[in-house]
């Protein structure tokens, strides 16, 4: 447990001078008045006998909890005031004692708070602990001595309570009263080690270390260890983080490149769909997708480089869609090397029941027809065998400004790229139709 702050000698004897003064005054009790914690005190002591358990003569020993529950059933430590039930001649001597509290000079009700808040830090009861020690401050004292005890055991609360910005200000408190206060040092190390702030923590280790006090240097040495180990640690989690930064830039930037290599026209609504599928290079075509983001020192690995745009196959979201139905189905991860004919088999199996949409049964993976449209309206049938990377390329136009013809090539809308999927037949040649001449009609202008 964490040790308090204890007022030098020269305070202590000012104080037990002062309450003895005070202490040599008769105390009177109101005729008539009646305190149940002290007829309960002198029963007790009144027969002359000692208390026992059952098992033998051992005198029952009240703990430190029962200790202190004890002393919130008293006027003078409770914690909150009770209600009226308890009678007037109580709150009378309820009264009476809280003006007691605040009667005397300044340093003897600090110092008595000052005890007070030492009791219930013993009892581990750090929230009402630093309350007291806040009273004691309150009063003003004027010796400097007890005002830094003071600041620095409700530091020791606080930091038990996780309260660092509170530690820290009273232990900032503390070194502009005194410079040479080990202890302020080391509980602002700790409370500047939690806050991840490992320079200024070791700074306050190292002042604290300086200092020379030989019973407070293992317990510094300790801690200087961890603030190196929590330093470390630190430095590594950010080097990671600019590692991973760095290397999702340059696959970005690398997967943009293969997007316009492929001759892909790119574009983006104003209002985009969430895709938690987004385009990617096949990872298992990457031999350097798992180096680590840093060296066996915490250093960054920079030697991680991006992928050949060109080689490395691309992974893409790919919309299947079925406009004779007006229904679709998305496929997250359409390796673009693989040929057409796996994804569609995968989709409608051979031999499989039709789907329950399929009514009349033509959605079978050998009478399905699959078209790719371009920016231009260009329309493409593809076969079966081809892989997508292929539709890409067959697709794909360069500009020629002498021939006055315009770059085109399929669009990847959003990251996502979509395919036609039509039955053979009836439905297919509408829909061709349909297609070409909504493409190849120009408005005429006028009503």
């Amino acid at each position: 447990m964490a040790r308090l702050e204890e007022v030098p000698a020269k305070a202590e004897r000012q104080t037990s001078s002062s309450t003895a003064s005070t202490s040599s005054k008769p105390n009177r009790v109101p005729h008539g008045s009646h305190n149940p914690h002290l007829s309960s005190v002198a029963s007790a002591h009144a027969d002359g006998q000692e208390h026992h358990t059952a098992a033998g003569p051992k005198a029952v020993q009240r703990d430190l909890k029962s200790h202190m529950q004890g002393f919130d059933e008293m006027p003078l430590f409770m914690r909150q005031v009770k209600g009226d039930a308890q009678g007037e001649d109580e709150n009378t001597a309820l009264e009476a004692l809280k003006s007691l509290a605040f009667d005397g000079e300044p340093d003897e009700i600090a110092q008595n708070f000052k005890s007070q808040g030492t009791d219930y830090f013993k009892g581990k009861r750090f929230r009402e602990a630093a309350g007291f020690f806040t009273q004691a401050l309150d009063a003003n004292p004027t010796d400097a001595s007890l005002k830094e005890a003071c600041l620095g055991n409700r530091a020791a609360c606080n930091l038990e309570l996780e309260n660092y910005g509170a530690v820290l200000r009273d232990t900032s408190a503390i070194l502009s009263l005194n410079p040479r206060n080990s202890k302020a040092f080391y509980r602002a190390s700790r409370a500047l080690l939690q806050l991840d702030r490992t320079t200024e923590a070791a700074d306050c280790c190292d002042h604290a270390l300086a200092l020379g006090v030989e019973s407070e240097k293992a317990g510094l040495n300790a801690l200087r260890e961890k603030i190196v180990k929590r330093d470390e640690s630190r430095k590594r989690r950010e080097n990671e983080k600019k590692e991973r930064e760095r290397r999702e830039k340059l696959g970005r930037e690398a997967l943009l490149k293969g997007f316009l290599a492929r001759g892909l026209w790119i574009e983006t609504s104003s209002r985009p769909p969430d895709n938690p599928h987004p385009a990617h290079f096949d990872l298992e075509a990457l031999p350097s997708s798992c180096a680590p983001l840093v060296t066996s020192n915490g250093e960054a690995n920079t030697a991680y480089q991006p992928p050949d745009f060109i080689r490395t196959p691309i992974i893409f979201p790919v919309f299947l869609l079925y406009p004779a139905e007006e229904r679709s189905d998305f496929i997250s991860d359409y390796q673009e090397d693989v040929p057409l004919g796996e994804y569609l088999d995968r989709m409608f199996p051979p031999g499989g029941e039709a789907l329950p949409w399929d009514s009349s049964g033509e959605y079978r993976t050998d009478n399905l027809r699959v078209y790719a449209s371009t920016k231009a309206k260009r329309l493409f049938k593809i076969g079966r065998g081809r892989s997508l990377r292929e539709m890409i390329d067959l697709t794909a136009r360069e500009q020629d400004a002498q021939k006055k013809v315009e770059r085109d090539g399929m669009i990847l809308r959003d990251g996502i790229i979509s395919l036609i999927v039509l039955p053979a037949g009836e439905k297919e040649s509408k829909w061709v139709e349909k297609f070409k001449r909504e493409r190849d009609h120009q408005p005429t202008g006028g009503d």
